[in-house]
């Protein structure tokens, strides 16, 4: 007991030495709770204000003090409702200085910048509210909202996505299309009550852009009450048996100018089924194609091509054939070739192609072509296998720029001595941008484009670099004809070549659209024979005219200029 006694009395100045130092520690804390509780309780009355929509009262009471990051957003906000837009954008500024990683500021700086419709402003300020926290379902959705009221439906649907909107619950098309439904419902990537992404549109667009029966198509979203959205479809169809009878007549006769008419019919049978040809009676390039081309078994995710062509040419190669002699370098050329190829729209990002090829040539009244270049004029048939693949490699829709790639083989063999087996590759690379948020009154296309040929080739399989209209590959102040004869512009087994121009849109009513523009051009070819092929590298630039008709066709008009030479040219054609 004795020893208990001791104990106890040894352990009560320390019992209290632990209290004292308990209440000297929990002192601070304390007072520090006293002085933060006004600033909470401020808080609560302002919010309190603020949701009983005393705006005034919200101002009054958050000016000349100190203010935390959440009463300058009240502050900012109750400014807003106020429309004292200047006061609340300077409030906000001050906010997302204090707080940087804070996303609600630059979302409130969006919105006064949406209410002022500077909508440039408003996605900029989105986007960086965005990059503090990409999934915030508000600025997720109002930046698509923005988009879609610009008409930029894939970014739109590309920050809806995010969200996992828009949620469709119908698919109406105005007007009807003329389609098997089976055909339609192939097309369409929806799904009822699921979410609509940026995938299903992009191939939902490529499958209908492969049909061809849609020139010009429009999709819209309706929003419902429920928060969900109907998918409505506006096509206007190609003019066909049956269609628009003006419409055919212009559309037949559109190459008119150039001794070319136009047959084309579309939608056959309502299948999808498309027939185009071309007619060309004029006596130095006499030209015949037909194409009958339809989806397989009602599936528009594989196509199927079978052609016929025919010519019948003159050339004058005086200006190509190396080395220059004033000796004149002529003949004609007789071919004809038919195929048939397979096409299969994987999705909206990529898409192969692969066919086969026989063709027939006959070289003809030959002119000052030199015994050593004779291979190039070899007649006779061959047989091509040729495939292909498109693919999307940059898609920033915010932006209306897109990069895309083309890569094309072709292996065959000639069946005519000294030719054999040989091999052609070819590449591109195609960017496009409109560079206004909406509409397309501005927009610059850039190309660059590489071939290369393994083995010999006759003179038809040479690639042609000049202005033709039966050759993509355009350098437009080199004019491909010459007294309307083919062979003015420079050919070779390579080439490169680099397009680029850029369009403004200058007249615009329910007829036509006029656009205009400068271009460069630059491009040298090649050739291991040194009969072909052009010695130095070539520059053309000038300017050009397009005019949409009605929708239909385009008619191009250009002047170029060849800048190492010189020379200047004008051009003109028809495009689809």
């Amino acid at each position: 007991m004795e020893r208990h006694t001791i104990l106890d009395t040894s352990r009560r100045p320390a019992y209290r030495r632990l209290i004292l130092f308990l209440l000297l520690l929990l002192f601070p804390l304390g007072v520090f709770a006293q002085v933060q509780d006004p600033a909470a309780g401020k808080l609560s009355e302002i919010k309190n204000l603020y949701e009983g929509k005393n705006w005034d009262a919200v101002v009054n009471a958050t000016s000349g003090s100190p203010q935390s990051v959440d009463l300058l957003l009240y502050r900012g906000l109750a400014l807003a409702h106020l429309q004292r837009r200047e006061e609340a954008r300077a409030t906000f500024f001050i906010g997302n200085e204090l707080a940087p990683r804070d996303p609600r500021f630059p979302e409130e700086l969006a919105g006064i910048a949406y209410q002022e419709r500077d909508f440039a402003a408003a996605k900029n300020e989105l986007r960086h509210a965005l990059a503090i926290e990409p999934h915030d379902n508000y600025a997720n959705n109002f930046l698509a909202s923005i988009y879609f009221q610009e008409d930029n439906l894939e970014a739109a649907l590309k920050y809806w996505n995010r969200v996992g909107k828009p949620k469709l619950d119908a698919l109406a098309f105005q007007p009807q299309p003329k389609l098997p439904p089976l055909l339609l419902d192939r097309a369409f990537a929806f799904s009822p009550g699921n979410e609509w992404n940026r995938e299903a549109y992009l191939t939902t667009q490529a499958r209908l852009n492969a049909l061809a029966v849609y020139p010009r198509m429009f999709f819209e979203l309706q929003a419902h009450e429920d928060d969900s959205f109907a998918l409505v479809f506006r096509g206007t169809e190609e003019t066909s048996l049956g269609g628009n009878k003006w419409l055919e007549v212009v559309s037949l006769l559109r190459g008119l100018p150039f001794q070319t008419v136009d047959p084309e019919f579309y939608n056959l049978g309502q299948a999808g089924l498309n027939w185009t040809s071309s007619y060309r009676w004029d006596d130095q390039k006499r030209r015949v194609f037909t194409e009958l081309a339809a989806p397989v078994y009602q599936n528009p995710k594989f196509r199927y091509r079978l052609y016929f062509e025919g010519h019948s040419e003159n050339w004058n190669l005086s200006s190509t054939f190396l080395p220059s002699t004033p000796q004149l370098a002529r003949l004609n050329l007789e071919r004809v070739a038919s195929g048939a190829e397979i096409r299969s729209i994987e999705s909206g990002r990529w898409q192969w192609s692969a066919g086969a090829e026989y063709s027939f040539r006959e070289f003809r009244s030959l002119q000052g072509i030199s015994a050593a270049a004779t291979p190039f004029f070899t007649n006779g048939s061959s047989v091509a296998l040729r495939s292909s693949v498109q693919r999307w490699l940059i898609r920033f829709p915010e932006h209306r720029f897109t990069l895309d790639s083309t890569a094309s083989a072709e292996i065959g063999t000639f069946f005519r001595d000294p030719l054999g087996r040989y091999g052609q590759l070819q590449g591109t690379l195609a960017a496009r941008w409109l560079p206004k948020a909406h509409r397309d009154d501005y927009e610059t296309q850039l190309s660059l484009h590489a071939g290369q040929t393994i083995g010999d080739v006759p003179f038809d399989r040479l690639f042609t670099l000049g202005f033709d209209r039966d050759t993509p590959l355009w350098l437009r102040g080199h004019p491909g004809l010459q007294d309307g004869q083919k062979g003015n512009a420079p050919l070779g087994r390579d080439y490169l070549l680099f397009n680029s121009e850029t369009d403004k849109i200058l007249y615009r009513n329910g007829l036509f659209t006029l656009k205009a523009g400068p271009f460069l051009d630059t491009g040298k070819t090649y050739d291991s024979s040194a009969f072909f092929g052009s010695p130095k590298w070539l520059w053309d630039t000038g300017v050009q005219t397009k005019i949409k008709v009605l929708g239909q066709f385009q008619v191009v008009l250009g002047y170029g200029k060849d800048l190492r030479s010189g020379r200047n040219s004008w051009f003109t054609t028809v495009t689809k």
